[in-house]
């Protein structure tokens, strides 16, 4: 069993920050790709950021120079530190990691997902 936990989301003003962080925990033999990504009420859910086992990061144009993805591969754990938020930020952020685990019988990779949590700028 892989699972993948988010925390960090709450409720700030604009212009205000937070830090979320999503660990994965199971029996993980290797991460490949770790992502964010965010879904507003009627939206369908938008890539926020992601980054390589290398730590090259990609970021959608929205929050280019305001929001930050780094990772700990000895921690299995990703981070996205988000500055100069806005109200159009708000939305469950979920994060997703492309990773190779072990089923009980053999090796397999797939994607795996987060539960999400709630970001909610105020105007």
């Amino acid at each position: 069993q892989v699972h993948l936990v988010e925390s960090g989301g709450g409720l700030v003003q604009a212009g205000g920050s937070l830090r979320l962080a999503c660990a994965a925990s199971g029996s993980i033999f290797s991460i490949n790709v770790m992502g964010w990504y965010r879904q507003a009420p009627g939206k369908q859910r938008e890539l926020v950021a992601d980054i390589t086992v290398g730590g090259r990061a990609n970021y959608a144009d929205s929050v280019k120079g305001r929001f930050t993805i780094s990772r700990d591969n000895a921690k299995n754990t990703m981070y996205l530190q988000m500055n100069s938020l806005k109200p159009e930020d708000t939305a469950v952020y979920y994060c997703a990691a492309a990773l190779t685990a072990y089923s009980g019988t053999a090796y397999r990779t797939n994607d795996y997902w987060g539960q999400g949590t709630q970001v909610t700028v105020s105007s």
